[in-house]
């Protein structure tokens, strides 16, 4: 087994408000990981942490056995961490095929040497990303004519350009309808089988959820309070009250003693 992203005792306070509060997980290699919790378990702060967004105020992150602990955005990104975001980001001005050129400029090192020439280059590894998330007939349309569910497939392009080890998704199908949600989410289980890209993704869509996760971490006010399977966690009492059972954030210990 080999473990591609580790935390141990991770955790992060803002003044007097623990946001994330000594969580311990580990993610395989080619596996699909759900972290869920209702609004305000620490589940963005978590994100920010494992990214170099966030420092920790203590604890420890380990990408493939190394402390990463103190690094920038950038160079986590270099040790082939990638990331989509709940609100997507694209050059609206440019074509889909010009921001994944753009990507795989930037994972080459080549972004400003070859500024003049950008749309040029890597055009046929581009197309093949494209292709390979159902966005290659779309490659030479403008950004700002695409629809949401297009962008958020663009997107996954442009975080697989760098050829990442792990992905982490922060809620991937947000505003997206409830057909799109299920053809992205499956797009990305064969991406973890084909490619053995590790995912760890955030998700307030339980059918997306329990249809695609390999296994599920709950967080509740910051702690971890349940992980397993999808039948684990649909069927675990503490998991209900705090979270499937209407989103309220409940202390966990009062919830498990009552």
């Amino acid at each position: 087994m080999t473990i591609v992203l580790e935390t141990k005792s991770l955790s992060r306070s803002f003044g007097g408000i623990k946001a994330v509060d000594d969580v311990s997980f580990h993610l395989k290699k080619g596996e699909l990981l759900a972290l869920i919790g209702p609004n305000g378990a620490g589940k963005s702060t978590c994100f920010n942490m494992l990214m170099g967004q966030l420092p920790p105020s203590s604890g420890d992150i380990y990408l493939s056995g190394e402390r990463v602990n103190g690094l920038r955005p950038r160079q986590i990104w270099r040790k082939g961490v990638g990331r989509t975001f709940q609100i997507t980001a694209t050059y609206a001005s440019m074509t889909v095929i010009e921001n994944v050129q753009m990507a795989l400029l930037s994972h080459h090192k080549q972004l400003l040497r070859f500024a003049p020439y950008a749309h040029r280059m890597y055009r046929d590894e581009a197309y093949a990303l494209l292709d390979r998330v159902g966005m290659a007939q779309q490659a030479d349309r403008h950004c700002a004519v695409l629809a949401y569910g297009d962008l958020k497939r663009m997107e996954l392009a442009i975080a697989l350009a760098h050829d990442p080890v792990l992905l982490l998704m922060d809620e991937p199908t947000a505003g997206m309808a409830p057909t799109e949600r299920v053809a992205l989410m499956q797009l990305t289980a064969d991406i973890v089988r084909d490619q053995q890209v590790s995912v760890l993704f955030t998700e307030h869509d339980m059918d997306v959820v329990f249809a695609h996760a390999h296994r599920i971490m709950v967080l509740n006010r910051g702690q971890l309070i349940a992980e397993g399977n999808a039948t684990e966690i649909r069927n675990s009492p503490l998991v209900q009250a705090v979270y499937l059972g209407g989103g309220t954030l409940f202390d966990a210990e009062e919830t498990a003693d009552a």
